[in-house]
């Protein structure tokens, strides 16, 4: 894609630019560990060159393990859906690097991207900041600049030391704690939490989806130290699916209570992973916490929101539906508690037989994330096109002594292509393990 550019700028195309983020600076994303940077140095320099653009607009902010890519995006679909004009921060992108940034659903315009950079580039060489921080500067440039009601931003990694963490925001939300990137976070599930609890302001009210009686205390007592109104979200909305999936609409019913009373009776929610259910009580009782503050948001913003989350912000790979007979379904879900909750799915749905296309990357605890696995389905083991991920025939070797068999295929098309060709009509096809499988699944995009 090219975007018009002047002669004296570095870089004049869209691809240009990107090339030059990827490369000059490390990126969590694509290395792991050495893209991540402890401290808010680097941040607060980039934001106060910008003129501090954070403190332009209002915020939530979104911490968690698992979770909270889907909160973030349920969050900003009913803000959308309640007139409201809303930046959404996420990260990482499936495809398009624009799929970070989004103002109500539409993502950051690559023409804004290419004149960023180029305007900053002499501090990035100075600064030297990652790749991270640098997105961070942007988004929030790019808020500021569009001059948004609300952004929900999500945390990148951790909390505490991550880049977002300049922010003060209206309300903070913390999703499941779950083990992931323990080399950076903690060892333990009190560690980690810790790291999340860092987004807890002096003042500002902070929602925790779900309470974990291993964590609670932690989030009680920095939540204590700083003055802030805590809620445990589970204690006062539950939400269950009452059925599968619409094989129509995609769209899966649930009862929601308030407080053990019936609320938003006949709901129907846009990703139907069960996961979900786990999720929804903490973005419902974030919207109390904004309108307390004086938002306008109604009933029906909120159905709205929730039955149209997908199409509202362009969310994907959330228990993707993309083909019927044989059913196929992707699922970013990629450490021990997303997948035992895909798993758990995937053996509910009818089907003669299930494979399973599945791709890690070489920093994962592998062998934990294979016992997980249906020993019974058949596998297409494939390596997404990115420095970190585990080579296939490797991840063959590992699944093998797990008692997983199937076929190496190299590439995620191939492994994919494979899968189709075993599959009968009454067959169930699953592609995951790794946010970059899902991400080359072309049909996402179709």
């Amino acid at each position: 894609m090219h975007v018009p550019g002047h002669s004296k700028q570095l870089f004049v195309t869209y691809s240009e630019t990107l090339t030059y983020l990827y490369e000059q600076l490390p990126m969590f994303q694509r290395v792991g560990a050495a893209g991540y940077k402890k401290g808010l140095g680097n941040t607060l320099v980039l934001a106060e060159a910008q003129g501090h653009p954070e403190r332009q607009f209002r915020s939530v902010h979104v911490a968690g393990t698992n979770g909270k890519g889907s909160s973030s995006h349920l969050l900003a679909a009913v803000l959308q859906a309640a007139g409201y004009k809303v930046g959404l921060y996420t990260s990482p992108h499936l495809r398009e690097f624009t799929e970070r940034i989004k103002v109500n659903g539409q993502e950051l315009a690559p023409d804004y991207l290419v004149k960023w950079v180029a305007r900053w580039q002499p501090l990035f060489e100075e600064v030297q900041p990652s790749f991270f921080e640098m997105c961070v500067a942007l988004a929030f440039a790019y808020f500021a600049e569009q001059r948004v009601d609300v952004a929900i931003v999500e945390v990148g990694l951790g909390g505490r030391f991550d880049s977002t963490n300049i922010i003060t925001p209206l309300v903070s939300l913390i999703t499941n704690i779950s083990f992931d990137h323990q080399a950076l976070l903690g060892n333990t599930l009190p560690e980690i939490a810790g790291e999340k609890a860092g987004i807890i302001k002096q003042g500002v009210p902070v929602v925790v989806s779900q309470t974990q009686p291993e964590v609670a205390p932690v989030f009680q007592r920095e939540a204590t130290d700083q003055l802030a109104h805590l809620v445990f979200a589970d204690q006062i909305y539950q939400a269950s699916f009452v059925a599968e999936p619409s094989p129509e609409t995609g769209l899966r019913p649930l009862t929601i209570t308030q407080h053990g009373r019936p609320y938003l009776p006949n709901a129907e929610l846009g990703l139907p992973g069960d996961y979900q259910q786990y999720n929804l009580p903490g973005v419902l009782a974030t919207l109390d916490e904004l309108r307390a503050q004086g938002f306008r948001i109604t009933e029906a913003a909120v159905r709205t929101g929730l039955r149209q989350v997908t199409k509202l912000t362009g969310l994907r790979g959330r228990w993707s539906i993309i083909g019927r007979r044989p059913l196929v379904v992707c699922d970013t879900g990629h450490n021990v508690a997303g997948l035992q909750m895909v798993v758990a799915q995937l053996r509910r749905l009818p089907h003669q037989r299930l494979h399973l296309v599945i791709g890690t990357v070489n920093d994962k605890d592998v062998a934990e994330m294979l016992a997980l696995l249906p020993i019974e389905g058949v596998f297409y083991f494939c390596a997404a096109n990115i420095p970190r991920a585990m080579p296939a025939a490797e991840l063959a070797l590992a699944a093998a002594t797990a008692g997983l068999q199937g076929q190496v295929c190299g590439s995620v098309a191939a492994a994919i292509a494979a899968a189709r060709a075993a599959a009968t009509a009454d067959d169930v096809i699953f592609i995951g393990g790794s946010t970059f499988v899902v991400a080359e699944v072309e049909e996402l995009y179709s």
